[in-house]
């Protein structure tokens, strides 16, 4: 399992919300202006050692109308049941990008 091969499926994933599940929570759903919050998950690129300690882009927060957002990946087995044993193989990986208000993670 690679931080560089996992880093790319989940950019992949992210950009294009393709290969993976993507979940809101209630206090995304509120806000006015998803597709704007929507393009910013899927342009952020403010990868650093502090957000991205394993290198893997697997987390991002920014400010969205007035409100610091997050998102994260969580990798499970294809049939969502438990973890994925190698986020690094697309095979048995599920991948899983919820995006949340600050205030709910």
């Amino acid at each position: 399992m690679t931080a560089a091969r996992i880093a790319q499926l989940n950019d992949a994933a992210r950009t294009t919300f393709i290969g993976c599940r993507v979940v809101i929570t209630k206090g995304i759903a509120a806000m006015d202006d998803l597709d704007g919050l929507y393009a910013k998950v899927q342009s952020f690129n403010e990868f650093t050692e502090r957000n991205d300690p394993y290198g893997e882009h697997d987390f991002g927060s920014f400010e969205h109308e007035g409100q610091t957002v997050f998102w994260k990946f969580d990798y499970f087995d294809p049939d969502m049941l438990m973890h994925s044993p190698d986020p690094s193989d697309p095979a048995v990986t599920a991948r899983l990008l919820t995006i949340m208000l600050a205030e709910e993670y």
